[in-house]
Order: C-alpha cells, then structure tokens, then sequence
C-alpha cells in the first residue's frame, strides 16, 4: 500500500475532455485510498485538475514548485503544503524523496522529464519504487512503442523495460503497482562484473 503517490502530469488541459476526467479520476482514487498526491504544485491543466479532486475528496496534497514558477502565480492556491524549492532539480529530488511511487497521466515535455528520470533511477538502483503510466486513449502507445523497439535495438532489456508499468486507468494501474518487484540483476552490477572477468 502506497503511502504517497508522485504524479506527474501536464500543466495544460490538452484538447481532448477525457483527460481532465482521468486526472480527477486519479485524484478521487487517491484519496479513497488515503495515498498522499505529491505534484508539481501547479493549479491549471491536469496539475489543477487532479490536485482539485483530491482535496475535493478530503485528500491529502503535497505540491513542489519552483520560485520561478511560484513568482508567475502558477501554483495552486489552495493546497496547504507548497514547498517552494530554486531550481528544477531540488524539484524533481524532492517528489521523489517524498513519494514511494510514481506515475504519470498525458501531459508534455515537463512530463516525460520527470517521468525517464525516476526510470533512469530506478534502472541505477538509486530508488526501488514503482512507476506507471495512465495511458488514457493509448496516450503512452508510441512511448511504449519506442521502449519495446530499444529492447530489439539491443539498447534496453527486457527487466529495465518492465520497471514501466501501463494500464488504461488508475483503478487498474494501482493494484499493478502494488504488486511490481524490482530487479534483482541490475545492469551495472552487471558492467562490474563483465569488467572483473
């Protein structure tokens, strides 16, 4: 059971209304399962909509934010715990610091960032947390897509490629991964070893 859930996600609402249901969706989840939502802080686009949702539910919301973003008031005026940090990488390691699980809905660039990041530090060990994806519409299809095309390439096995995790909704995504086991092989444990030999 995860105690708090880091959400990754668009600060745009995108074109297409079935976004915003999945982000409250996600939100409301959140908190009937009593998960804290740890996010980027930002009150518009899909940050908005599921932080919104869980504080409509009674849920709890831990926001991040830049003091640049803060200074453009973007974030969300009324989640209680806003921490406020300089820079974009104090943001990102704090999400992950507070959070024993991640997951991102539709959203851009910012998303994706965040979101090969935690995978990157997953595939180095550095954290042994879930991560999935919401793939609202087959969202995520090309990202999937591309993955699986690197294992064929040669430049990502299989067990780095399943520490992503996708299902068409959060109610299916979540007990998948509340069930996830990180790999035991990691890969540079591994590079040590060959090197050894």
């Amino acid at each position: 059971m995860f105690s708090a859930l880091a959400v990754y996600c668009g600060s745009s609402p995108g074109n297409d209304p079935r976004y915003a249901a999945v982000a409250r969706e996600t939100g409301r989840v959140l908190a009937d399962r009593r998960i804290r939502l740890v996010y980027g802080g930002g009150g518009v686009g899909l940050m908005g909509a599921v932080a919104n949702a869980v504080l409509a539910a009674g849920g709890q919301v831990t926001g991040v934010i830049t003091r640049f973003l803060d200074t453009r008031e973007l974030k969300h005026p009324d989640v209680p715990d806003m921490r406020v940090v300089e820079t974009m990488h104090e943001r990102k390691m704090l999400m992950v610091d507070l959070s024993d699980g991640f997951l991102a809905l539709p959203g851009g660039f910012g998303t994706l960032d965040e979101l090969f990041e935690v995978l990157t530090w997953s595939q180095l060990g550095i954290h042994q947390c879930p991560i999935g994806l919401v793939n609202t519409d087959g969202y995520f299809d090309g990202i999937i897509a591309c993955l699986d095309g690197m294992i064929t390439r040669g430049f990502l096995r299989q067990q780095d490629r399943d520490r992503l995790i996708a299902a068409p909704s959060i109610g299916e995504l979540l007990p998948l991964m509340e069930a996830w086991q990180p790999p035991t092989d990691l890969k540079f444990h591994l590079a040590r070893k060959a090197e050894e030999m």
